[in-house]
């Protein structure tokens, strides 16, 4: 009767590749259905952000189609969460209901969410602005609270003396 072969102290067991092959497939096989999930949630989330924000503005399906230069059936199918619309769309989008583009490109997942602050609020809801000057008084605000904050950390070292 002939035995297998044992791994001796210190030596490992060996997994043939054929497995190691169908461990890869089967954990890039989960990987792909977590994002696809993620990317349909996404894409409802936005969806039924955009009726909601649509439905506060008080403004009709077919209103906004227009504004935003898409069809009423396609904006009918991205609140359902059955299309994802482009940035481009989000912008027109957001245009067409007085909002930030940015809170719909966090939404859609196109933009990492930033932490929000009371001056950031009032730029980004300021309905007088466009959304290129939103963003370029963020960014100015954004850089004074960074140079301002190198500042303040180089005044603490030692050794440092005022005029």
């Amino acid at each position: 009767m002939a035995t297998e072969p044992r791994p001796g102290r210190g030596e490992k067991h060996s997994v043939e590749p054929t497995e190691r092959v169908g461990q890869a497939v089967e954990h890039v096989g989960q990987v792909v259905g977590q994002a696809q999930q993620a990317v349909e949630h996404a894409v409802g989330d936005i969806g039924s952000y955009i009726r909601t924000q649509r439905e506060a503005a008080q403004v009709s399906m077919r209103q906004l189609a227009r504004t935003a230069g898409v069809s009423n059936p396609y904006l009918s199918q991205v609140e359902r969460g059955l299309r994802k619309p482009s940035a481009e769309i989000l912008q027109q989008i957001a245009k067409g209901l007085q909002i930030s583009a940015e809170a719909l490109y966090v939404r859609a997942g196109i933009l990492e969410e930033r932490p929000a602050g009371k001056v950031t609020d009032a730029v980004l809801t300021d309905p007088t602005l466009n959304e290129r000057q939103k963003r370029v008084l963020l960014d100015v605000y954004e850089s004074f609270r960074r140079e301002n904050g190198l500042a303040v950390s180089a005044a603490d070292t030692p050794n440092e003396t005022r005029k």
